[in-house]
């Protein structure tokens, strides 16, 4: 009941901090506001709003200052220099004072509320109330005391990158409140030897609190004279925190196992697991398998077992990048690359840049990359399903374009003609830019044929075009395209696609050639020269297929003609018998025969690589196929 009275009270005060934002607008000239008109409106919370973008101005302009005065009057005064500077009054006090302020007196009323609101450990009630003061009067941020108070609260709220930004201020650098506020930062952005340094600035205001106030406190400074590798003065500090506190005997836990005793820090990780959070007893449980492996005394493979299923447990915080950087520690050791490229993948991705973070970066796309070297001992499927699970790891630039396309050349050879594809597209799409996507485009789009999905070949080739491209690779674009859509049943699209296209015609006699369309191959222009020399394989093809055509329409004229002009160039050729039966007399054909005909002929087709492309039945035809299989 008193959470559900403290909320509705805090909402109350949300309405009431920010009158003056709403009510300087809506009055003009002498108005004044109604007396009893409620503050409204100011997001306290406004994402990405940074503490200091009330002092930012469009050009030269100066910022708008709704409540002037009270930055100057609040700069006169002293900084606080301990928790006693937050003076407390009740929050009935403070809100009937806000209430009945004029707009000379309403800054400091809310100065007074934001700073009881503090020393009460209210920080996030206490930030709404400061960003709303600065959206008033924007030289508030170049006050030391407004900074120092938001700064305070932005270490409680755990923004201690900005919480160092607030408290960087040149008039803070040897204030004993800011100097604790500021050792709590660093601490928790591992400024170890910048926190450490703080301490002696930082001891008289962390003095002044009580055990519960200061508790966080000592626990920072603990824990960097710890990362400092000083476990004695880690122990000294604790010494002032109650022996039964859990967040305490974590630390005492870990400066014990730094000094070797390992049964003494044990208990205190079983104390602090019996009665401490659910966070504090995964914490236990990381803490003694990070000394025990400092130690060299846990099994490798057994620990990274344990980190793995404590990563169901809990997650997100420092609590799990601790665990994260044990996990990828230990696969290292092991030379598991899955396990290292899991935990350090969740490391970069989750959590803040450190100060290893390049170096680990380039342990991970080392490891990638050893994944997918051709004489790797990793099953190429898995290799595959490792790269495209970690494929926002790999090398930038030309280094991994040339890992993804040889990943993809033998995934093509194994004949893995989809996960070929979906790799290059995803390269197509997410890393090559402008002209470059031309090519490989074509390449994507041919693996998608070659898996027998055409529908994304031509999603491929279609989510590229807006790129001039050079007419070269234009038409091998088209070429492909075709392809694609006589692949789709879209014969007839794929013919006018074909129109005009260099090497057009080949693809486009295959396609007839396919569908048996007698009439279009018999008037095809594709006819090598006659002459003394030899016939190619592929001019053989040419011959042949005309032939085919002429007789399956029974045009004996126009066979002769071709039996004279090629009769000679076929001589002593293994296609001699094929082109004599093919272009004699209509009459002596039968099925029979044109089946042996066709059997002698040569494989190599005028289309080259697309006629592999094109081989197979299109939706059209497997539908009669199917039918016809019904019908028998």
């Amino acid at each position: 009941m008193r959470r559900i009275t403290a909320l509705s009270a805090s909402l109350t005060l949300a309405l009431a901090l920010a009158s003056s934002a709403l009510a300087e607008e809506a009055h003009h000239g002498n108005e004044k506001p109604a007396p009893d008109q409620a503050e409204a409106g100011a997001d306290t919370h406004e994402e990405g709003q940074s503490e200091s973008e009330p002092n930012a101005a469009a050009g030269n302009a100066l910022p708008t200052v709704r409540l002037p005065g009270f930055a100057a009057a609040l700069a006169n005064q002293p900084l606080v220099q301990d928790v006693k500077g937050w003076q407390v009054v009740s929050d009935r006090e403070a809100w009937h004072a806000i209430a009945s302020s004029s707009e000379q007196t309403r800054q400091a009323a809310r100065w007074r509320y934001a700073s009881s609101l503090i020393g009460k450990g209210r920080a996030a009630e206490a930030y709404g109330v400061l960003v709303t003061m600065a959206k008033d009067d924007p030289d508030l941020s170049l006050v030391p005391a407004h900074r120092l108070a938001l700064g305070a609260t932005l270490v409680e709220l755990d923004r201690p990158m900005d919480a160092l930004d607030m408290l960087s201020a040149e008039q803070l650098a040897q204030n004993p409140e800011a100097c604790a506020w500021r050792l709590r930062a660093m601490a928790a952005l591992d400024m170890t030897a910048e926190a450490v340094g703080e301490w002696t600035c930082a001891r008289t205001a962390i003095a002044s609190r009580t055990q519960r106030q200061g508790a966080s406190f000592l626990l920072a400074a603990a824990q960097a004279a710890l990362d400092g590798g000083n476990p004695r003065s880690t122990l000294s500090l604790l010494k002032y925190l109650s022996d039964a506190d859990a967040a305490a005997n974590l630390v005492r836990g870990r400066a014990l196992l730094q000094l070797g005793r390992d049964q003494q820090a044990r208990l205190r990780f079983d104390r602090a697991a019996d009665n401490g959070t659910q966070e504090q007893r995964v914490d236990a449980r990381i803490s003694l398998l990070e000394g025990l492996v400092a130690q060299r005394r846990a099994k490798p493979r057994k620990a990274l077992a344990q980190l793995e299923r404590l990563g169901y447990v809990w997650r997100g915080g420092l609590l799990e990048r601790r665990g994260l950087k044990l996990r990828f520690a230990l696969a290292e050791e092991l030379y598991d690359d899955r396990a290292a490229l899991a935990a350090g993948a969740a490391l970069l991705r989750y959590h803040p840049v450190s100060a290893d973070t390049g170096a680990m970066l380039e342990m991970l796309q080392g490891r990638l990359q050893a994944v997918l070297e051709p004489n790797s001992k990793v099953p190429l499927p898995e290799a595959a399903g490792l790269f495209w699970d970690y494929r926002d790891l790999s090398p930038s630039g030309a280094g991994g374009d040339l890992l993804v396309s040889r990943l993809a050349d033998r995934l093509q050879n194994a004949g893995l003609y989809e996960r070929a594809a979906e790799l290059l597209d995803y390269q197509l799409m997410a890393r090559a830019k402008d002209v470059t996507q031309g090519p490989l485009s074509v390449r994507v789009a041919k693996l998608y044929i070659l898996a027998e999905k055409p529908n994304e070949a031509v999603r491929a080739l279609r989510a590229t075009d807006d790129n001039i491209y050079p007419n070269p690779m234009l038409w091998e674009r088209l070429r492909i395209e075709a392809v694609a859509l006589h692949k789709l049943g879209r014969t007839d699209e794929a013919l006018a696609v074909l129109d005009g296209v260099p090497q057009g015609d080949a693809i486009r006699d295959e396609i007839e050639w396919g569908r048996q369309n007698w009439q279009a191959l018999s008037g095809s222009d594709a006819l090598p020269a006659a002459g003394s020399g030899g016939l190619s394989q592929v001019e053989q093809t040419v011959i042949l297929r005309r032939a085919v055509a002429l007789a399956m329409l029974g045009r004996e004229t126009s066979l002769e003609g071709l039996r004279s002009r090629y009769g000679s160039a076929f001589a002593g050729q293994p296609t001699a018998a094929a082109f004599d039966l093919l272009t004699g007399p209509v009459e002596d054909l039968d099925p029979t025969a044109i089946a042996q005909a066709l059997a002698a002929m040569p494989t190599a087709s005028p289309a080259g690589e697309f006629a592999d492309l094109l081989a197979g039945e299109t939706p059209k035809a497997k539908s009669k196929s199917k039918a016809r299989a019904q019908k028998s």
